[in-house]
């Protein structure tokens, strides 16, 4: 039984804890604490009802000093200094830091001053980590050696296994990538200060563009593509799910059959778990509580010229991480 402690319990944490039960994980994992600033009453709340999946099938309470999740306990904790939590004590193989606030190293070292074995960051983290890792691409790679790593981001989760599958069967030249991403809580319900001008405005009434690392995180694990890819991102008013609109330049020609042939293919057989593919006219609600990390939209593939793809790609930039989360714990416990 891998013993698992949760640091920070907003949109990803929750969702690694439902998606945990609802994919019926709880006899191999047991998550033992969850640190947040946050009140145990209202914890509980917002992991039972959630307004973008819905009612939590489980029952959950509450009392000062733990949740319950199907009855079982799981010990809370309200402490700001990271190395001051007892993972020692509650003898932690892992910790899931979904706080969105720490990613460095010496953030991880502190959880491991503090007793855990292992730290999985729910963010891209600074470049001085053991490892990044995009599941299903490069898990392979966890040794021992990687203690402390981060799970990419939601986005690099969705679009590099579909370039990696791309590049292995046509090969790439260079690529340009636009996120339409749903609002995310870094927004603003209605016009308020913010240093970024952009983020100021309300997040319901607007398109808005912001900036993105997206490219330099795909050169952080696939390296061949170093200035090979730009991207750009846009925010949505929409409460979750996200696109990704991919142009990619091959070194050969090929026809959208063949495109749509090769993606179907790899998400009929080695990498059904991570990437899917749907010709069916769904729009994005439909994708919503989706595990994949990808959804191929096999209706927006097109071909110019005969060398320049573009594809469309889904994701629930939620629920799909979440489950790549525990997917990327289990094989780093396994490799310690």
């Amino acid at each position: 039984m891998i013993k698992m402690a949760i640091n920070g319990f907003g949109r990803i944490g929750r969702s690694v804890v439902r998606a945990l039960y609802e994919s019926s994980q709880q006899h191999e994992i047991q998550i033992v604490a969850i640190n947040e600033l946050a009140a145990p009453q209202a914890m509980a709340h917002l992991l039972q009802y959630d307004s973008s999946h819905g009612r939590f099938q489980y029952d959950v309470g509450f009392d000062q000093k733990h949740l319950f999740v199907a009855g079982e306990p799981i010990e809370v904790f309200h402490q700001q200094e990271i190395e001051l939590l007892p993972w020692h004590d509650l003898n932690v193989d892992i910790v899931l830091d979904c706080t969105g606030v720490f990613g460095s190293r010496a953030d991880g070292l502190k959880h491991l001053k503090a007793g855990a074995k292992q730290v999985l960051f729910s963010h891209p983290g600074s470049h001085d980590l053991d490892h990044t890792i995009i599941y299903g691409v490069n898990h392979q790679e966890l040794t021992s050696e990687h203690v402390i790593v981060s799970n990419g981001s939601c986005t690099t989760n969705c679009i590099v296994p579909v370039i990696d599958i791309l590049h292995q069967t046509f090969g790439i030249e260079s690529g340009t990538i636009t996120t339409i991403h749903s609002a995310m809580n870094d927004q603003q319900v209605i016009d308020a200060y913010h240093e970024d001008p952009r983020l100021a405005r309300a997040a319901n009434a607007a398109i808005i563009p912001v900036n993105t690392k997206l490219a330099r995180g795909i050169e952080r694990i696939l390296p061949q593509f170093a200035d090979k890819f730009e991207a750009i991102a846009v925010r949505v008013p929409t409460i979750n799910v996200t696109a990704m609109d991919l142009s990619v330049s091959l070194k050969s020609n090929v026809t959208v059959a063949e495109v749509n042939d090769c993606l179907r293919q790899h998400a009929a057989k080695d990498q059904a778990h991570i990437i899917a593919y749907s010709e069916a006219p769904l729009v994005s609600v439909d994708y919503n509580h989706d595990p994949h990390s990808a959804i191929v939209d096999g209706t927006q593939t097109r071909v110019s010229n005969g060398h320049l793809v573009k594809t469309l790609v889904w994701c629930d930039n939620e629920w799909g991480f979440a489950n790549r989360m525990l997917d990327t714990a289990k094989v780093m416990v396994k490799a310690c």
